[in-house]
């Protein structure tokens, strides 16, 4: 209801009030987000006579007094009650009847809004993209991407005022959680946040001792593996000493995710991937921002694994397997959710705009991802032509699609919009 009215989507202009008065909308207002009134500064013509004020939206006109409007002055200056069925009159404190109104929908709209909410299909407007217009789209697409990327910068800055600024800590953190690929995600944070950098920095000089506060705190130094495996047994004695010294409790070993995993994406490799980067002192961020090329930056996360996991993808378990951490569609997933991050929310917090800079030009020049949400556009006939556009895609898809906000979303609105105006 808010929607129709916000955007003048009712069936016809010729409007009256319960009581027979002709109504015209010259202005619908502001839409209110806060307490109060619906839409503020509404100006609106009754009979004649122009009213200034504000107005108020209910599906069933009893709404009024069973939400207390009817006692709250806050409500004296609506000047229309507009609402979908007409079951009881409506008053002001004062004990003055307020004009109301019943919104007449497009049938159209209705139907068109039920189809693309109640859609068993992914995409629920995949059918129409094809008719959209070309600027729709780009416009669309790139307000996208600049939300999911702002979204994942206003996290970052949250972890810079709560490491009171401490970039590589906030780096640390941010890469860690990336590096769990979505499946392993929380994990992986979890135990960046319980694993400072300033407690593995006194233990920087020891590879071993490293991955003794990794593993121990991750909880994946369990009596079986160690009972098994020579290298998890002295991990195992290490961390049990370091845990008392340091008094450091451990995660829960059932939160790792392995279950359908390629066993080089297991979080065992992740986690000797950044004991690499601790050993010898973490200053990954420092190495970002001095990077000057997407090449520099690839060459960062191009690391081969030494020692027992070049051997292992598991503790316990040996395998004839590449020494390389990460393949280069997943450095293309790293240089997208942490390094092009990093560099937005280092360049709004310092106010260098290089780096912002630096941040859009890398996602445009990075490929598309490859999963089902940009597999599943492309099916629809929308390609993504770089990772900007199948971050805005992925956006699109679980903040729009999934949760079915149609009418939020531009595409969505358009469809609507053409559909109210057919009579």
């Amino acid at each position: 209801m808010q929607y129709v009215w916000q955007h003048r989507l009712w069936c016809s202009e010729d409007m009256v009030t319960n009581d027979g008065r002709r109504v015209r909308v010259l202005d619908p207002g502001m839409l209110n987000t806060d307490q109060g009134p619906d839409f503020f500064n509404a100006k609106v013509e009754i009979d004649g006579n122009v009213w200034v004020g504000n107005i108020e939206i209910h599906v069933r006109a009893s709404d009024w007094r069973r939400h207390g409007h009817d006692s709250d002055k806050a409500y004296d200056s609506v000047i229309l009650h507009v609402v979908e069925k007409d079951d009881a009159p409506v008053y002001r404190t004062t004990g003055d009847r307020i004009p109301q109104l019943v919104l007449q929908v497009a049938p159209r709209f209705t139907e068109s809004l039920d189809r693309l909410i109640n859609s068993r299909t992914e995409i629920p407007c995949a059918a129409s993209l094809h008719t959209l217009p070309r600027l729709a789209i780009t416009d669309w697409i790139q307000s996208l991407a600049f939300e999911r990327l702002h979204s994942k910068v206003e996290r970052i800055a949250q972890l810079h005022s709560a490491t009171c600024g401490n970039w590589e800590e906030v780096c640390y953190v941010t890469l860690s959680r990336n590096l769990g690929f979505g499946v392993n995600s929380d994990a992986m944070e979890r135990l960046a946040r319980r694993t400072p950098l300033r407690l593995l920095h006194k233990h920087s000089d020891s590879l071993f001792q490293i991955e003794a506060l990794l593993y121990g705190q991750a909880g994946m130094l369990d009596a079986k593996t160690a009972a098994t495996d020579a290298y998890a047994q002295q991990l195992a004695r290490e961390y049990s000493f370091l845990s008392n010294k340091f008094s450091l409790q451990p995660m829960e070993g059932e939160a790792w995710k392995v279950f359908r995993m390629r066993p080089q994406n297991f979080p065992y490799r992740r986690i000797a991937l950044m004991a690499h980067y601790i050993e010898g002192g973490f200053n990954l961020m420092q190495a970002i921002l001095d990077a000057s090329s997407e090449k520099e930056l690839r060459q960062l996360f191009r690391v081969e694994l030494s020692g027992y996991w070049s051997t292992h993808y598991t503790l316990g378990k040996e395998s004839n397997m590449t020494t390389r951490a990460l393949g280069e569609r997943s450095i293309d997933i790293i240089l997208i959710n942490t390094v092009a991050p990093l560099y937005y929310a280092y360049g709004e917090i310092t106010g260098s705009e290089k780096y912002i800079d630096r941040a859009v030009s890398l996602l445009e020049e990075l490929r598309p991802e490859e999963n089902s949400i940009v597999l599943a556009f492309a099916a629809a006939g929308l390609k993504s032509d770089s990772a900007l556009a199948s971050q805005a895609l992925i956006q699109l898809r679980r903040e729009y699609c999934d949760a079915r906000k149609c009418i939020y979303c531009r595409w969505g609105h358009k469809f609507l919009s053409a559909a109210a105006k057919q009579r």
